[in-house]
């Protein structure tokens, strides 16, 4: 057993035996809590408020006493969007606070505070269910089921506070019906993977976005097109699309495994993707294509492709469809390039032993991404975004700077912390 697991519900059974110390204060369609002195109008929450499903909110994972420890807190909240929120600061201590929601999405990142200052960041986040209006439910994958938690699938909006000394000092949770959703359909290189160190962009790309966006991040390992459609991913975000909202697809890693008569980049899996932008399309969706990133191979000095022939068929798509084209396949192989064959290592999931808790054994997976290399790729998405979304674009943040993959960010100044849940096993596909 991963002993990181172990701790994790020490920690929990730990606090569900302690007092909570609260004063009520939210309207129905309002949840506010304060994290250190009375807030007039919040619910205060002590550390010893630990998760009670009769209460609707509390800590799976308490901070402790030194207050340099990743908590996570939950709320119970129904499906949908909902603007967050979060006053940062300590009156007497500096703090430094990342946030993740859910499943490890990326929400803020590095919020630094003197003492006695206080910063406020608002973001979008989306919450769903495996329940589809129209009948049935999802096929939960068994990664999403867990343990020891797997928050994108459950009955709570739960929230990452970590960092170096994490300091949240309000936290406020009001729905937004009227948001943006940008629906991700894809693979194990864009879903929210539940352990470090894997990581996609689709996990990193809710940073890049200011409030009225929220990213639904419906992929799943080991998917190929048919497979997404079998697992009722595509009823379920067909059954919730609004007019406005977007569907991002990236297929093609497990595509290219079909060796059923007749399947193949130019036939079936074009045949496949023109039908997710049509039924898109019919709902008043707008559709992006997403070539795939491509898998770390090199011939000397030069990367080579191993998607090409799935990375066109995604381009005629588009143009035949008329929609936008996000060429990640391109601008990875930039990426790649720019870091060199060994350097490139370090945008994927190749780790010593024992870097993680209870890795034994070294980690080298040539498909899958680590942080690094998700947050690099999720910048790639983003310029796709200001080059052929612009509607989309105008959402960004504002701290949101030009990036060329052939010049990536610095991996020795790259410094997203690591959440709790390390190493179970490789993602499905490859």
């Amino acid at each position: 057993m991963n002993p990181h697991r172990s701790i994790i519900r020490c920690q929990v059974a730990l606090c569900a035996a302690l007092a909570l110390t609260v004063t009520s204060a939210a309207r129905a369609d309002e949840w506010k809590y304060s994290f250190g002195p009375q807030t007039p109008g919040f619910t205060q929450v002590t550390n010893q408020a630990a998760y009670d499903a009769t209460r609707g909110f509390g800590y799976l994972t308490p901070p402790d006493a030194t207050g340099t420890s990743t908590s996570i807190f939950a709320v119970d909240v129904p499906e949908g969007n909902y603007d967050v929120t979060i006053t940062f600061g300590n009156p007497t201590t500096a703090t430094s606070t990342t946030v993740k929601a859910e499943q490890r999405r990326l929400v803020v990142e590095h919020v630094e505070t003197a003492p006695g200052q206080t910063e406020t960041r608002t973001f979008t986040v989306n919450v769903r269910r495996p329940a589809i209006s129209t009948g049935g439910e999802v096929a939960i994958d068994f990664r999403e089921k867990g343990p020891p938690v797997v928050p994108d699938w459950d009955d709570h909006l739960s929230f990452q506070f970590n960092g170096s000394h994490p300091g949240v000092a309000t936290l406020d949770i009001k729905p937004d019906p009227d948001a943006i959703t940008v629906f991700l359909a894809g693979d194990s290189t864009v879903t929210d993977q539940v352990f470090e160190p894997w990581s996609t962009w689709g996990m990193m790309l809710p940073r890049f976005f200011g409030p009225g966006v929220a990213i639904a991040d419906y992929a799943q390992s080991g998917l190929t097109l048919s497979s997404f459609e079998h697992q009722r991913r595509l009823d379920k975000i067909l059954s919730i699309i609004k007019k406005g909202d977007y569907l991002f697809i990236q297929f093609g890693h497990n595509d290219q495994k079909d060796k059923s008569p007749g399947a193949g980049p130019y036939t079936t899996y074009e045949a496949n993707l023109k039908r997710y932008v049509d039924e898109a399309k019919a709902k008043g969706g707008l559709p992006v294509i997403v070539t795939p990133m491509e898998r770390r191979r090199w011939l000397g000095t030069q990367p080579q492709p191993t998607l090409a022939d799935f990375a066109a068929g995604a381009r005629q798509v588009a143009t035949a469809e008329g929609v936008p084209l996000i060429d990640l396949n391109a601008m990875s192989l930039k990426f790649y390039t720019a870091l060199g064959p060994d350097n490139s290592t370090k945008a994927f999931v190749h780790y010593p032993a024992n870097t993680f808790p209870g890795q034994a054994k070294e980690l080298k997976d040539d498909t899958h991404h680590s942080p690094y290399g998700g947050y690099e790729l999720s910048r790639c998405i983003v310029e796709g975004i200001k080059a052929n979304v612009p509607a989309l674009a105008g959402f960004l943040r504002k701290d949101v700077q030009p990036f060329d993959p052939s010049k990536p960010d610095s991996f020795d100044t790259f410094d997203v912390p690591s959440s709790p849940f390390a190493v179970a096993q490789k993602p499905a596909g490859s």
